[in-house]
């Protein structure tokens, strides 16, 4: 049959499609988070404390988050960013305060679970006067105000004018300390997000046909994620020649005995994430690809093995780049070679703090996690990327996803 083969016991062919419609086995597949528990309000109310230690320790009188992350992370609410104003307030001491549309109130005090104090504005009045009398009303006449960073600047300067008074800096110094330990059961989620986007990739690889276009493979697989029971983020997959360009080319491509697919792909668990690529070759692999292949390997093996507690994440960039500059590539970001970063810090965001990049001199301790990801990018003929995600122990570093064996056997 056109197109078919072998992936170390994952067979690929034409026999199965991914047809709206018709019974799939995309469709049989069985959710894998029945036992998935989200974050308790417990947990949150303990990151709240850890905060305010931070403030206390940093001389900031409050922080200021915008709707994203970091305000689900803090109180579990999801909201959506737009012209109308919604802040949640953490003062050093005291309770979690909120500033919401007027309209919005009754729908907002749903969400609440961590504090109860909303303070609602009205579509005349403004908002950034109602944050300042949160800011009074925990006692904050004088002093610093941490602005968390992904808050939108037209919210900040609103802040700013209507209390001048105030210093404001970067709100870093709390949250990232706060977001970048995972505990233990941030650590059993993304291990959950891991666990469907492997199981995901896999079905994709059953389904590789002659032909395909590359959106295909990638609709596949979010379906898979989606029906596992993950909330699908991305699936970039790339053949042949577009697997040279890490985020994938504007030319349409179709697979064809021989290429690379590259497959880079994720989801996300009550609310964290999952990130990992496979490369494999549709067909038998050429000399040339098996040799790239292999020296990408021990490049992500390289980059591993320098992860230890106490060593700075500069130095898995260094190890694993080390391996393929050696071999006659880059050096540095020059193509042919590894042209990004090897690698980036992970959690509720696909792309967190504690980038694997020369630089980095912050060190590893438990609760770290982060993907090791060394691309091999040949403009013209193909590219490689490995990636997993590993958390940091005591004991040193552990994969949520275990590196693939071979070209032709990509997972464990």
């Amino acid at each position: 049959m056109a197109g078919t083969g072998i992936i170390s016991g994952i067979s690929f062919g034409s026999s199965v499609h991914a047809k709206a419609g018709n019974s799939t086995a995309i469709d049989k597949l069985k959710s894998m988070t029945d036992d998935a528990e989200p974050i308790t309000v417990k947990e949150r109310e303990e990151r709240v404390a850890k905060a305010q230690r931070l403030m206390t320790a940093n001389q900031i009188s409050a922080i200021v988050l915008d709707s994203g992350t970091t305000l689900e992370y803090f109180t579990g609410i999801s909201w959506g960013q737009s012209e109308r104003t919604m802040a949640a307030i953490i003062p050093a001491t005291g309770t979690v305060k909120y500033v919401c549309p007027g309209f919005e109130e009754a729908r907002f005090r749903e969400l609440i679970s961590i504090g109860k104090d909303v303070y609602a504005w009205q579509e005349d009045e403004s908002p950034y006067k109602l944050i300042t009398t949160v800011f009074a009303a925990a006692g904050i006449a004088e002093g610093t105000i941490g602005i968390e960073e992904w808050m939108r600047f037209f919210v900040m300067d609103g802040i700013r004018k209507e209390a001048p008074h105030l210093n404001y800096v970067s709100a870093d110094a709390v949250t990232i300390p706060c977001r970048m330990i995972k505990s233990a059961a941030e650590l059993a989620l993304m291990q959950k997000a891991s666990d469907i986007t492997v199981a995901a990739i896999k079905v994709g690889i059953r389904q590789l046909k002659e032909d395909m276009a590359q959106g295909d493979l990638s609709s596949i697989i979010n379906a898979a994620q989606r029906q596992l029971g993950g909330n699908p983020d991305f699936a970039l997959c790339l053949f042949g020649e577009s697997s040279a360009f890490p985020h994938g080319s504007i030319h349409p491509r179709k697979l064809q005995k021989g290429d690379i697919v590259l497959m880079d792909c994720g989801c996300s668990v009550h609310g964290y994430s999952s990130d990992i690529t496979r490369t494999i070759v549709f067909g038998e692999p050429t000399k040339r690809q098996l040799e790239i292949w292999n020296l990408e390997q021990q490049a992500q093996a390289a980059g591993f093995a320098a992860a230890k507690v106490g060593a700075a994440g500069e130095l898995v960039d260094a190890a694993a780049r080390k391996v393929i500059t050696d071999a006659g590539f880059g050096p540095g970001y020059k193509l042919p070679g590894l042209p990004h970063r090897t690698g980036h810090g992970i959690g509720m965001d696909g792309h967190e703090w504690g980038n694997m990049v020369k630089g980095n001199k912050k060190l590893f301790e438990p609760g770290m996690c982060f993907s090791v990801e060394p691309t091999i990018s040949i403009p013209g003929e193909f590219g490689v990327r490995l990636e997993d995600c590993a958390y940091m122990t005591a004991d040193g570093p552990g994969w949520f996803s275990q590196p693939s064996l071979s070209i032709s056997q990509p997972f464990v």
